[in-house]
């Protein structure tokens, strides 16, 4: 979205000022696995969507917990970290689009991510994931 005033893009930086450090929770999640801070990213609602094992899947909240706690962390793994916002885009003061790609293990994916702003705090109400190409789906 581009500002059409310095009111407007005062407003584009508070917005990501605010809903950076809730993506960072996201990426240390995704990287360390750490289940107890779970609810701090993601709605009990979120659906996620994509491909595992040249599947198309679809899995709620408690099944996607249940698949953190079983993997192996990359951290557990010592696996290279790598994860960056690609794209950040505000519908209101209350949801937003995000589009990031981070490295789980040696597969790089890219994530679609809806967060909305409940009880004041930004969470995933929605994920897509997909691996980079040339790459095969094991996990997300």
């Amino acid at each position: 979205m581009i500002p059409t005033s310095q009111a407007d893009a005062t407003t584009q930086a508070e917005r990501r000022a605010a809903l950076i450090p809730a993506v960072q929770r996201y990426f240390d999640l995704m990287y360390d696995s750490d289940t107890s801070a779970f609810d701090t990213v993601v709605a009990p609602t979120v659906q996620l969507h994509g491909y595992r094992n040249g599947r198309f899947v679809m899995w709620s909240a408690s099944m996607y917990k249940e698949i953190l706690q079983e993997r192996r962390s990359p951290k557990s793994l010592d696996a290279a970290r790598r994860d960056e916002i690609l794209l950040m885009d505000f519908t209101s003061d209350a949801m937003a689009f995000v589009k990031v790609r981070l490295r789980i293990a040696a597969q790089e994916f890219v994530d679609y991510l809806t967060w909305h702003r409940i009880d004041s705090k930004w969470l995933i109400t929605s994920k897509g994931f997909d691996l980079e190409a040339g790459a095969a789906s094991t996990q997300a």
